[in-house]
């Protein structure tokens, strides 16, 4: 069950509403209360992914879903009477930001997070809250990952998400500027999370009985953190009064791949057969 929060703010705008972590934050923020006006570029009458993640708000009140682009859009207006922005919009996933999509990458993580600060800025916003990645780290030794750690992206998207919160740790410096928690986020999953996850792939070929393709040996170790701890720690960060700067977002542990498929065949109750592939250059070998 998806916790509530203790605290939420009046009125919140959601950006990348119809993604995993933001249809579950815009539910969670519905259900306190909050007023929210949800912001994302994907259209859920005819994305069926961002369709499914919306559901789930159809018939909340206080809920206002607003199809847009940040990189085009008129921003003003979504932010009037905002306590709160949470920044959830953006192009996620290491292996695509190697190819010709960077430009998309650049755009929708950093271009756009540009013209939300602007924004933020020009209407008076007290509070961004961003989403960041536990990418920004990139390879460690097998040790817990601190803010004060060297951040070293080893992938296009990683050095696009590092821009991102710096760039808004940059704003948040200046005069009239509001307020920002950059918030690093540990492979976060739960009910509708991306199919490209691997938490996803492996409880997926598991009950289907198709192969799991494996990048890597599996010894990899990642910190996996349930979206209702996700939600919480995000809310937290837009109402506690001395939260700033870089916050880790985690479950407290860690398992491997390996461990993960375990974990799906003792679930679904069927053996997983595995496709080893090379290991994906950027992706971390070992992540806490």
């Amino acid at each position: 069950m998806q916790q509530r929060p203790t605290a939420a703010p009046r009125r919140a705008v959601v950006t990348g509403s119809a993604g995993f972590i933001g249809s579950h934050l815009a539910h969670t923020l519905g259900q306190a209360g909050t007023t929210v006006v949800g912001v994302d570029r994907r259209d859920p009458s005819t994305d069926a992914t961002a369709a499914a993640n919306l559901a789930v708000l159809h018939g909340l009140s206080g809920y206002h879903h607003v199809v847009a682009d940040l990189v085009t859009c008129a921003i003003d207006p979504l932010l009037i009477d905002a306590d709160v922005v949470f920044h959830l919009a953006g192009v996620p996933g290491v292996r695509t930001s190697w190819g010709r999509q960077f430009s998309d990458y650049l755009a929708s993580n950093v271009l756009a997070t540009h013209r939300l600060l602007e924004a933020c800025t020009r209407i008076g916003i007290p509070r961004l809250v961003v989403a960041s990645s536990s990418s920004v780290y990139g390879p460690t030794d097998g040790g817990a990952s601190l803010e004060s750690d060297l951040p070293r992206p080893a992938s296009p998207y990683a050095v696009t998400k590092l821009a991102q919160e710096q760039l808004c740790l940059a704003w948040a410096a200046r005069p009239r500027s509001p307020r920002v928690v950059a918030l690093r986020y540990f492979t976060v999953y739960g009910p509708r999370q991306r199919a490209d996850m691997f938490t996803h792939r492996a409880l997926q070929t598991a009950l289907s009985g198709q192969p799991l393709r494996l990048y890597g040996d599996g010894q990899q170790r990642r910190d996996f953190t349930y979206i209702g701890d996700a939600v919480a720690a995000t809310i937290a960060a837009a109402v506690v009064p001395t939260a700033c700067g870089v916050i880790n977002v985690g479950g407290g542990s860690n398992a491997s791949l390996l461990e993960v498929i375990d974990i799906a065949t003792t679930i679904v109750g069927r053996d997983i057969h595995i496709e080893h592939d090379h290991a994906r250059g950027g992706e971390p070998f070992r992540v806490r």
